[in-house]
């Protein structure tokens, strides 16, 4: 059973929805009067658009629910606003409900309520009403799972959502919840699809669209894409892409889902597209790069899938020459690929640690006897420059590996 969060009453909750609308509605019309100011492709306040198709209970059309909290999942939810405003489109938008804003910046959280999530931000200004756009905090609040019941959904949408779905929620649409998951399921259940695939250096990653059922991703399958990789692809350069193979791969799905040829019953169980692993939140403990202790390839895929968070950081000690004493600096590493001895011009295991400094990059020797170049990186107060630029500044001096320690 899953208990109601302690901090909220009846009374409290009964009232959320309206007090999380206000906030952001004011958030969209403070900032679209400033001047210059734009959200999205379309500046304008959300009374000024309301497409038919959007949220308007239009006769026999499907009622569809989209839940959805950052960025990835706001453009799957303009492809599908888009599919919904076709003139045959059997569907429409009714409702949107995304997990509440959060501060962005310093100081943001001291200036006044934090600005709505990006799902939420899109939703208002393509048209969805203020009160069809939900933010509760837990999915299992009471009065949201009422308003739901009582909006009689056909289908739900979940994209990036990020909150827990209860049995309560599920049961609630008529003809399921599809959920658009950024890996070939059953392979990456869990939080981190994309950098657990690119961490593991896969030949091949892609998008499904499967139910939702009480175990996290654990659903039948109603659509899969495959996508192949090349080896150089970042974390947060693929992951919208997959999602907008995603949403197109359910937006083609649809109508077999409206006349009922395809269904919970008919998708194809997870079993039988092999064994399932597992893709757990990242940390930034993992962050830390062990030249000492992995191969090259092993570091060049956690650059790759730790791309934008948490990222990927390494030590080096610098000293001039001369010097007795060296200084220890620790870097972002931004941008990698892996180079062969010969390629290098020297054996990875001969240069016991030390950096080769060329004019375009660093090479690092690796535990494994070869070499990991990089190509971009961030010094510490500085902004991200070429590998290049930071080893001509070091000029008169070497770098040399540092292992992390277990107090690090």
């Amino acid at each position: 059973k899953i208990a109601t969060p302690p901090q909220y009453n009846a009374q409290d909750m009964m009232s959320s929805f309206a007090l999380r609308s206000t906030a952001i509605r004011g958030y969209l019309t403070r900032t679209l009067r400033r001047p210059g100011a734009v959200v999205g492709p379309r500046p304008m306040l959300a009374s000024a658009v309301r497409p038919a198709a959007v949220a308007a209970g239009s006769g026999d059309k499907k009622k569809l629910v989209f839940l959805g909290t950052p960025e990835v999942a706001a453009s799957a939810l303009e492809a599908i606003l888009d599919a919904a405003e076709a003139p045959d489109a059997a569907f429409e938008v009714h409702a949107v409900v995304s997990q509440p804003g959060r501060p962005r910046g310093r100081g943001r959280s001291k200036s006044g309520p934090p600005p709505p999530s990006p799902v939420a931000e899109a939703a208002m200004r393509r048209g969805i009403p203020e009160d069809m756009v939900l933010c509760p905090v837990k999915a299992n609040e009471p009065d949201f799972l009422q308003r739901l019941r009582d909006m009689e959904p056909d289908l739900m949408i979940t994209a990036a959502y990020g909150n827990f779905l209860p049995q309560k929620f599920l049961d609630i649409p008529r003809l399921g919840t599809l959920n658009i998951h950024p890996s070939l399921l059953p392979q990456f259940r869990g939080a981190a699809p994309v950098q657990r695939c690119l961490e593991r250096g896969d030949a091949v990653t892609g998008v499904s669209v499967a139910y939702t059922v009480l175990k996290m991703d654990a659903g039948p399958v109603l659509r899969r894409v495959e996508h192949k990789l090349n080896g150089d692809e970042k974390h947060d350069e693929l992951l919208p892409e997959l999602f907008a193979t995603g949403a197109k791969a359910l937006i083609d799905a649809l109508p077999s889902v409206w006349d009922g040829t395809e269904s919970f019953d008919t998708a194809t169980p997870q079993a039988d597209y092999g064994d399932a692993c597992e893709a757990p939140k990242t940390s930034p403990e993992e962050a830390r790069m062990d030249f000492i202790g992995q191969n090259a390839r092993t570091l060049h895929n956690k650059v790759r899938g730790f791309a934008g968070w948490p990222g990927t950081k390494a030590k080096f000690e610098v000293r001039k020459d001369g010097s007795d004493e060296g200084t220890v600096v620790e870097v972002k590493i931004i941008t990698t690929k892996v180079v062969s001895d010969s390629e290098a011009g020297k054996e990875a295991k001969a240069a016991n640690g030390a950096v080769e400094l060329t004019k375009n990059s660093m090479r690092v020797p690796c535990g494994g006897g070869d070499w990991l170049e990089v190509l971009e990186l961030q010094p510490p107060g500085k902004k991200a420059m070429k590998a290049g630029d930071y080893a001509n500044g070091m000029k008169g001096s070497t770098l040399t590996v540092v292992s992390y320690g277990d107090d690090d």
